[in-house]
């Protein structure tokens, strides 16, 4: 699963940007890791966006079980894509 922010206040955002998104993937690492769903494998800024990484077995679930916090942090417009199996497969994208 791939999240993407879009960033004001040049090509890496503001400070109090980067904090939120940092924060969210603090809180979204220990959450996957409690219940095993899944891992947060990085993030990327530049070009005035975010992305957060996640990977794990089940989409719908990873998402499921992050949601709430992606739905918290301020960066916006935001949007999640969902892929099932490797890079030529299937996404589905939900909006933030």
């Amino acid at each position: 699963m791939f999240v993407y922010f879009t960033l004001d206040g040049g090509d890496h955002g503001t400070d109090a940007q980067r904090e939120a998104i940092f924060q969210a993937e603090r809180i979204l690492e220990a959450e996957l890791e409690q219940t095993g769903l899944g891992e947060i494998e990085g993030n990327e800024f530049g070009a005035g966006q975010a992305a957060l990484f996640a990977y794990g077995p089940d989409a719908d679930a990873l998402f499921a079980a992050m949601e709430p916090q992606l739905r918290m942090v301020p960066p916006r417009p935001a949007y999640a894509l969902l892929r099932y199996g490797g890079p030529d497969k299937p996404r589905t994208r939900i909006d933030l």
